[in-house]
């Protein structure tokens, strides 16, 4: 009967002690919430959505359309022709489309990239030190071509990794939109290749 007691004493300890195992590896596994609450306010305080969230139209005006949480521009709309007369000395530096994602400049036509979680066409392969780099260098992928117009970089290069991390939390958090935003257009008109992931 002792014996009994004692192994089923044994069991139920190691049973609690594997499910607290569970727990602090499910822990460490996943950004706390905190984090990811603290990314949220800072890419809310950032604007991120100004230029990275397409819009749609409501009664005010142009309004940020939720299922595209920051997904950037839209792939399946076609870009309009920039009117050369505008963007000229003495006149207009930049124009955008009515999502503020495409923008036309002396650097050519620059697009909002897509910050949702998707592997394919987002951040999803991304680690957390390529977005950091990425910010802080103001590269693609921290390495790769420079990042344009009217992204500012420079002011994110500013931040504390502790904000940084907290941000790419918070966007790998959200749910993954698969949208290939097209490369940037040069000013003299061709495409510059921008991989959505590293080969």
């Amino acid at each position: 009967m002792k014996r009994r007691h004692i192994l089923a004493a044994l069991c139920l300890s190691a049973i609690i002690f594997l499910a607290q195992g569970e727990n602090v590896a499910a822990e460490k596994s996943t950004p706390n919430k905190k984090l990811i609450e603290r990314g949220k306010y800072l890419v809310t305080v950032a604007g991120c959505d100004d230029c990275h969230t397409p819009k749609k139209m409501g009664p005010q005006g142009p309004v940020l359309d939720e299922s595209k949480l920051l997904s950037g521009q839209p792939a399946h709309e076609p870009i309009a022709e920039v009117p050369k007369e505008a963007l000229a000395p003495g006149k207009w530096m930049a124009v955008t489309n009515m999502h503020l994602s495409a923008w036309a400049g002396p650097w050519g036509i620059s697009f909002a990239r897509n910050l949702t979680p998707d592997v394919e066409t987002g951040l999803g392969s991304w680690t957390e030190e390529m977005f950091i780099k990425t910010l802080r260098l103001g590269k693609h992928m921290g390495e790769g071509r420079p990042i344009l117009p009217p992204m500012p970089w420079e002011s994110f290069a500013k931040m504390t990794d502790a904000d940084l991390k907290a941000m790419f939390a918070y966007l790998k958090s959200l749910p993954p939109i698969a949208n290939a935003v097209p490369d940037p257009i040069s000013p003299t008109g061709e495409a510059v290749p921008t991989p959505a992931k590293k080969p």
